[in-house]
Parts: C-alpha cells; structure tokens; sequence
C-alpha cells in the first residue's frame, strides 16, 4: 500500500502534543528527529532530552485527506506549523527494515544475531537480540568497544554488575560466556523491561537479575564483584566514580564505554584513585576505558 509522509516542524515544548495529534489523525506511524543535526551526547542523569527543533513524521495511507488532518490540527493546538508532504513509495517497509539488521560478530565468540536469522556460527556465543525500544543492540561503537572486550577478557565464572544495562545486552553476553550471576541495572523502566525480555529470550533469566539504581543501592549496598562494567556517559561515570569503584571487589576489573575520546581524561583520573588504568581503546569517535581496583 503506497503512503504519504506529512512531516511538521516543532519544538521541544510543543513536540508531545503534535506527535498525539498525528496519531489522532490516523497516522499509522509517528517518527521523531533532529531538525539540526545537533546530537545530545550529555544528558543529564534521570532525564530523557529532546532537541530544541525538531521534525515529527506522521505515515498516512495514500488516500488520507491531508487537509482535514492539518484542519483538525489547527483546531486543537491553534494554527498549523510549517510543514512539507511527500509520498512514500509502496514497499514492504518491515521485510525493509529488518534487511537492515545482520547478524555481527565481536572479536572470536560473540555474535549478536536478530531473530529472523540463522547464527552463523552455532558453537559460538549467539546472543539472539531484536531492535527495540532500549539502547543496545551492537551497532553502536560503545556497545562494540565493550563486546569486544568481553570475547577476549572474560574467562571466569565471575559475577558481573552491568551498570546502565539498556538492552541486557553486555549482561547476556556474559552470562553466556559463562557468568555466574549478572546484576543489572538502570533508571530507565523500559530497559529494565528490555534486559528481563532478552534474558528470557537467550535462555539466561535465572542467572540474570534487573534492579532499579535506588532499589539496587537499597539492597546491595556493600555488593563487590569481580567486573562491573558501565556503558553509559562522560558525565555520570564522572559523577558516579566513588560508588562504582565501591562495587568492585580487590583486584576486580572495570569497564567503562560511552565516552568520547576527548573526554578520557577526565574519566581516566576520576577514577585513578581506586583502579590503574589498564587500557584505552578508541572506535570511531569513542573510547573505552578499562581499570584493575588497587585494594
């Protein structure tokens, strides 16, 4: 079925409600992106931040009556923002969309494989993971940098704390590579939701347990283990060094990703006090920093 794409322009403030609007006006799809190519690298802890301009999609059926929607629009939020139309060629958009996601391997062992793929390799570490809604599915240089270290470093039972778990999917990765017992652990619901999925998925939910940031604290405040691993920003590993490096266990290893290379500095020597650092491994634009806990 061939499609139209009205696409709006909108703000920060007004973002929520045009996206509520297009779907109420039957669009099959509604999509968000940045109308100025301006990446957000540094959100603030807890908050989940929009752009400041930004283009909102809504995906209507060929026969839709463009301009009552942009009537009913401007009846509910008071005009019609600037906006452009364009038909979208007919296509099987999910056969599409799938086709973009391959199977891809880390290192020696680890694949990350979608599920409408055969691994290629079926005595390696297959770690069956969809596209969803949580970050972490591979294709990101943070995500690769910290695969990659696990196919070649991780040779222990050990239990792993997986800080900011996203997808689950460092935490599967370890649990398949034989991990004893995973703590994951994260702000977001949605990923918390995402890694307890994911686990069922490869087989590994009763070695992998999700927790909130304040019911982990609550629980485990004295926990160490052996690796923690945290694949999140600059500015909250920054922040968080103290109570991170107190979770590892004498002679333990961090890792630590979602840093950009110009920011290692400062990520290295908030952590020098506890750990030597052990490694900086650069991919793309991003680095990855791995220590050994001192004592």
């Amino acid at each position: 079925m061939p499609w139209l794409q009205l696409t709006l322009n909108a703000t920060h403030s007004n973002s929520e409600q045009l996206s509520d609007l297009l779907s109420q006006a039957g669009a099959a799809a509604v999509t968000l992106q940045d109308a100025e190519d301006d990446p957000i690298y540094e959100p603030p802890i807890g908050c989940t931040p929009l752009w400041d301009q930004l283009l909102l999609t809504g995906l209507f059926a060929a026969d839709t009556d463009i301009d009552k929607v942009l009537r009913f629009i401007k009846a509910q939020h008071g005009e019609i923002p600037s906006h452009t139309l364009n038909p979208l060629e007919d296509k099987d958009w999910i056969r599409a969309w799938m086709d973009d996601f391959k199977p891809m391997q880390f290192g020696q062992r680890v694949w990350i494989c979608p599920s409408w793929h055969t691994p290629p390799d079926l005595d390696a570490v297959n770690i069956m993971l969809d596209p969803g809604l949580a970050f972490g599915t591979g294709t990101h240089p943070t995500t690769s940098l910290c695969l990659s270290w696990l196919d070649e470093h991780f040779k222990k039972p050990v239990d792993v704390i997986d800080y900011g778990c996203g997808s689950g999917i460092l935490g599967i990765a370890a649990n398949l590579l034989g991990s004893e017992h995973v703590y994951a652990i994260d702000l977001d619901p949605q990923a918390l939701l995402a890694t307890r999925a994911n686990a069922e998925k490869n087989h590994v939910s009763d070695k992998i347990d999700t927790f909130s940031v304040v019911h982990f604290r609550k629980q485990f405040p004295t926990l160490q283990c052996p690796l923690l691993m945290a694949n999140i920003l600059a500015a909250p590993l920054i922040d968080l060094a103290e109570t991170l490096a107190s979770h590892v266990s004498s002679k333990g290893q961090i890792v630590l990703s979602g840093i950009l290379a110009e920011q290692a500095g400062k990520v290295s020597a908030a952590y020098k006090k506890w750990f030597s650092i052990d490694e900086i491994q650069q991919e793309g634009d991003w680095i990855r920093i791995t220590g050994t806990k001192l004592k």
